[in-house]
This record gives structure tokens, C-alpha cells and sequence, in this order.
């Protein structure tokens, strides 16, 4: 008999987590839906029930919220008994702009409790969950724009265009990010644990202003990733194209 894998992708209820979700329950996963939202969450669900996709259920989680995050921890052992993936999807950018000589510590610390502290919180309290699993990943979804080499270089692809937006508190949340997706990596780099950072892209979503890419596009690394064997990478920084500059 298959057992069914099971994934919690975190901010699923639209944009790239929401075309994550599809794909991976058209791979067989059981899916939980992560949202803040319980409307929006619920309203996810339904718009999947009508793709025919049917494995898929919601989880309230606000990743800032201490206590939601382990209210959701125990509805979710409720209902399972072990994670085999999860997917740190949920970020934000924050006001703009954002020159570092001048940026909010208010904004700088409203980002970071979404895109960095709240990937770490909800990260440990699911760790037990994934330990029951055979294979546990973790894909900690990221940007490009955490690359402190691309910001560095001014012939990296978009480097004036990123320059002028500004974004110094969104583009370190992602470096931040992807250092932790390191250290937790190497923690576990002698377990089944596979845990990297993935970058999707430009896609077009509230965060983008929805220009870009559609996230239906978008999400492939995500995918793959998400899906590895024993023998795939674990501790890296990748996009579609492969491994992206620290």
C-alpha cells in the first residue's frame, strides 16, 4: 500500500504558494493550505475542489503569531502523523522604499517577523513532525535578491533596476533567510533531511505589483526541490536555472 506524502506550504492561499499547491497535488501529496486568512484559506480550497484536486485541506496560521503557529501545530497532529515536506512559502515586502540610511526600524522589523522569524518559528515547531518522516524536506522559498554578490556586482543581471527600487529590508530578510537555510542544513546533514533555499523567480503576484511571470510558470524549482531523493543537495541557494550566487 502507497502512502499518500503530505506537504504544508505556508501563505498558500494565493500567488506562488497557491501554484505550488496544485502541482504538488497533482503529484499525489496531500496538501494543507496555509493562510492567516480563514476566508481566504477556505476560499483556496473550493477554488482546488473545482480543479478536481480533492486532497487538500486548510490550516489558520498567522507565521508571526506565536500562538497560532502552535494551535495550527496541534490541529495538524491531529490530523496526521508525519510531515513529509514543508514549504516556507509566506513572505512580504514591506513599505517602499527602503534606503538603508533611512528605512523605518518598524518596517525593517515588520518584514523580518514574516520573512525571517516566522520561517525559523513555524521551521521549529514542525521539526518533530518531519523527523517521523522517511524523507522530510524543507523549502524555504526565497529571491534572488538575497544574493549579497549580485548586489555587489554591477554587471549582475537587473543590478540598476534593483538599485533603484530600493529594498533594503525585503532583499537582507532573504539573505537572512538563506543563511538559516544553511546552518539548519548542515545541522542535519547527516539525517534524510534535504533543506534548501529556492528562489522562484519574478513572479507575478501582489508582492511584484503583479507584473512578472505567472506563478503557474514559476514554481518548477519550487517543484523539484520540494520532491528530491536521498541523493539530491541539500544547504542550497538554487532558482530554475540552478545554484544562484550567495
Amino acid at each position: 500500500m502507497t502512502t499518500v506524502k503530505t506537504a504544508l506550504i505556508t501563505g498558500a492561499n494565493k500567488g506562488v504558494g497557491f501554484a505550488t499547491a496544485k502541482k504538488l497535488l497533482k503529484l499525489g501529496y496531500y496538501v494543507y493550505i496555509g493562510s492567516r486568512d480563514k476566508a481566504n484559506g477556505q476560499q483556496a480550497v473550493k477554488q482546488l475542489n473545482e480543479l478536481g484536486l480533492n486532497n487538500v485541506d486548510f490550516i489558520e496560521i498567522d507565521v508571526i503569531d506565536e500562538l497560532s503557529v502552535q494551535k495550527a501545530k496541534v490541529e495538524l497532529e491531529s490530523k496526521i502523523s508525519s510531515l513529509n515536506l514543508l514549504i516556507n512559502n509566506a513572505g512580504i515586502g514591506g513599505e517602499y522604499p527602503q534606503n538603508a540610511s533611512e528605512i523605518l526600524i518598524d518596517n525593517l522589523r515588520t518584514v523580518y517577523e514574516t520573512n525571517f522569524f516566522g520561517v525559523v518559528r513555524v521551521t521549529q515547531h514542525y521539526m518533530e513532525l518531519l523527523k517521523k518522516s522517511d524523507e522530510p524536506r524543507i523549502v524555504n522559498v526565497t529571491s534572488g535578491l538575497g544574493s549579497l554578490t549580485n548586489h555587489s556586482d554591477p554587471t549582475a543581471p537587473f543590478y540598476d533596476f534593483f538599485k533603484d527600487m530600493k529594498m533594503t529590508a525585503y532583499c537582507s530578510s532573504k539573505t537572512s533567510l538563506n543563511a538559516f537555510t544553511v546552518f539548519l542544513a548542515d545541522e542535519f546533514k547527516d539525517t534524510p533531511f534535504k533543506i534548501n533555499s529556492v528562489s522562484p523567480g519574478f513572479a507575478a503576484t501582489s508582492l511584484t505589483n503583479f507584473s512578472g511571470t505567472s506563478p503557474d510558470e514559476v514554481v518548477n524549482a519550487i517543484i523539484k526541490y520540494a520532491t528530491l531523493d536521498q541523493s539530491g543537495p541539500t544547504g542550497k541557494f538554487v532558482g530554475e536555472e540552478g545554484e544562484l550566487a550567495w
